[in-house]
């Protein structure tokens, strides 16, 4: 989940870039598309730590 977070995260920053580039209503379409890809990575990345540190616990 960790790589599929990084990835996202990657290409949401990427599509903030294209966003900025492109006009009018493509440009904030990219930028919303981008923006979620963001925030959906940053999600992906924290439920990885969460699901590690509830497994560590049940190893213990």
């Amino acid at each position: 989940m960790k790589i599929i977070g990084i990835i996202l995260i990657i290409v949401g920053a990427i599509g903030i870039i294209v966003g900025c580039v492109t006009y009018k209503g493509t440009g904030i379409a990219a930028t919303i598309g981008s923006l979620t890809g963001l925030i959906s990575g940053i999600g992906f990345i924290l439920a990885d730590k969460k699901i590690e540190l509830l497994s560590n616990n049940k190893d213990s």
